[in-house]
């Protein structure tokens, strides 16, 4: 299967036409499409009405998560609800298997990674804040144990490896992902994890298993490509 995927596409007219011509071209080079995440700039129903209908007219399936743009206003469920009468699958917790190959994400979550990821100790905000953390490593457990087919695909928005994030200033890697994540990754396997947010970060890590990790973001894909949509893969 040929994967083509992106990120933090940020939808504005202005924006997309930059990557249009290209993006057109997507149902000719992959099978599928994933957009892992901040499909938006602030979460609002009418930034993503235009992009749900682009994606509609795709003549190959379209998995998303959303991202924490998407969650700015509050109306993640409504951006949902649209993106899914778009025919889009949209991953949260849960898996999709098409042609063989199966899928399974969640947005994800920030704390840290490694031995500098933040613990649930001391105050019960910062017991809330690692919550968060676990939480979406647990939605994504559940996701990976749904798939029965033979190759996976873990779909994220924030980083579950330090590695891929490099780039960015040091001080902000802990905002931009958790190695809980990749914990649970590692632990159930999977032959790819697609990722975004880290707008500046590295394209291709590793998990401590071995499974290649790649950062999607739109930003990072056209620092060498400047006409670049998308990424492909083929698995």
């Amino acid at each position: 299967m040929r994967i083509a995927a992106t990120a933090d596409l940020h939808y504005t007219p202005e924006r997309f036409a930059t990557v249009e011509e290209r993006f057109s071209k997507v149902n000719d080079e992959a099978d599928l499409l994933v957009v892992a995440g901040d499909l938006t700039n602030f979460g609002k129903v009418d930034e993503i009405e235009p992009l749900a209908a682009i994606l509609a007219r795709l003549r190959i399936p379209v998995v998303a998560v959303l991202g924490n743009h998407d969650f700015e206003c509050g109306q993640e469920m409504e951006l949902s609800k649209v993106l899914i009468a778009a025919g889009v699958k949209m991953l949260d917790g849960n898996g999709f298997e098409y042609n063989r190959v199966g899928f399974a994400g969640t947005k994800g979550f920030v704390g840290g990674f490694g031995r500098g990821a933040l613990t649930a100790f001391g105050e019960p905000q910062i017991k809330s804040f690692v919550k968060a953390a676990i939480d979406e490593a647990l939605k994504l457990e559940t996701a990976l144990s749904q798939l029965r087919a033979p190759k996976r695909v873990v779909v994220l928005h924030y980083a579950p490896i330090q590695g891929t994030v490099v780039g960015e200033l040091p001080e902000i890697y802990s905002y931009l992902g958790t190695s809980r994540l990749i914990e649970v990754v590692d632990r159930h396997g999977a032959d790819l994890v697609l990722h975004g947010h880290a707008h500046h970060g590295t394209a291709d890590g590793k998990s401590t298993a071995g499974i290649p990790v790649h950062n999607v973001a739109l930003s990072l894909l056209q620092e060498t490509d400047p006409g670049s949509a998308y990424r492909i893969f083929d698995l």
